[in-house]
C-alpha cells in the first residue's frame, strides 16, 4: 500500500513538472478577429477594401527556447481603386508565446507595406512589399521581429551541408533613388548582397561598377530583373535586361567557404567589383 502511494506521488510530481515546463497547457486561449470586404461604387473612384486575418503557430525558432512555440496573428489591409495602377496595402504580424492571452501586449509587432507575409522554416518572416510594378521583399526574424535585410530577388533558401541541414538564406538589395542610406546613393553602387542564417546576418557585400552608367542599368527597377541560386557551393546572382531589350545576362558568382562569402574568389563581370560592407 505504501509502495502504491509512493508511486502515485511520484507520478503526480512528474505531471506537475511537465505542466510547469509547458506553459501552453495552463489554460485555454481563444481569439477571434474579423475579416471584411467592402465595395464603394462611387463614380470617380470605385474602391474595394479588404481585410484578412490569419493565425499560425511556429516552433523550432532560432534564438528562442527549444520547447517554445509562438502564435502569430497576421492582419492584412488593402485598398484598390479600380482603374488605378497598383494598390495600397499594409500587413501587421504580432507574436505571443503559445498559451498567452492574445489580449496582452505581444512579444513584438511588425507592420510593413504589402499585402502578404509568409514564414520560412519557422525562422523568418518574409513580407511581400510590392504594391506597384516591382516585387520586392523584407526579411525579419520570427523570434524577435528584428529586420535582417531587403531583397529584390525572391529570397534564396539553401543548405550549405549535405550531411546536416545547415539552412542559409540570401538576398540582393538594389537601392531605390530615395534610399535613406547616403552611402548607397553613390553613382557607382549596384547593390548589396546579404548572406544570413535564421539568427543573424553573416555577411554583407557591396557590388559596385567603375562605370556609373553600367551601375545605373544594373540597378534599374524598370529595365532589369534579378535571380539568385546556389550552385556548386557558390552563390550565383544573374542580372538580366527586361524585354524588349536583349537579355544580355551578367553573372556574379561567389564561393561559400567556412560558412561565409569568399569575396576574394568571386567571379565578376568586367568593371564590377565586390567588397565587404556593413550597415
Amino acid at each position: 500500500m505504501i509502495m502504491r502511494r509512493w508511486s502515485f506521488l511520484v507520478f503526480l510530481g512528474f505531471v506537475s513538472l511537465l505542466l510547469a515546463q509547458d506553459k501552453s497547457v495552463r489554460k485555454p486561449v481563444q481569439d477571434q478577429s474579423a475579416a471584411s470586404f467592402s465595395f464603394d461604387p462611387k463614380k470617380d473612384e470605385p474602391t474595394i477594401r479588404i481585410q484578412n486575418v490569419a493565425y499560425e503557430v511556429i516552433d523550432t525558432i532560432p534564438g528562442r527556447p527549444a520547447d517554445e512555440r509562438l502564435v502569430l496573428r497576421k492582419t492584412s489591409r488593402s485598398k484598390y481603386i479600380i482603374g488605378d495602377m497598383g494598390f495600397e496595402a499594409t500587413t501587421t504580424v504580432e507574436a505571443w508565446p503559445l498559451g498567452t492571452d492574445l489580449k496582452q501586449k505581444p512579444l513584438y509587432s511588425v507592420t510593413q507595406t504589402g499585402n502578404d507575409c509568409r514564414t520560412v522554416d519557422g525562422a523568418l518572416l518574409v513580407f511581400a512589399r510590392g504594391t506597384e510594378e516591382v516585387d520586392w521583399w523584407s526579411v525579419y526574424q520570427s523570434g524577435t521581429g528584428r529586420h535582417l535585410f531587403d531583397t529584390v530577388a525572391p529570397l534564396l533558401r539553401f543548405s550549405t551541408s549535405r550531411e546536416t541541414v545547415t539552412q542559409r538564406y540570401a538576398g540582393l538589395e538594389v537601392p531605390p533613388d530615395d534610399t535613406k542610406d547616403a552611402r548607397l546613393k553613390e553613382p557607382h553602387v549596384v547593390g548589396v548582397i546579404t548572406y544570413a542564417s535564421g539568427e543573424r546576418v553573416i555577411r554583407e557585400a557591396l557590388l559596385t561598377s567603375d562605370d556609373p552608367k553600367q551601375a545605373a542599368d544594373l540597378r534599374s527597377f524598370a529595365d532589369e530583373s534579378w535571380t539568385m541560386s546556389y550552385v556548386a557551393r557558390s552563390l550565383r546572382i544573374v542580372f538580366t535586361q527586361n524585354y524588349p531589350s536583349p537579355a544580355n545576362p551578367l553573372t556574379v558568382t561567389i564561393p561559400i567557404t567556412r560558412d561565409d562569402l569568399d569575396l576574394s574568389r568571386a567571379q565578376l563581370p568586367a568593371h564590377v567589383h565586390i567588397a565587404a560592407w556593413k550597415r
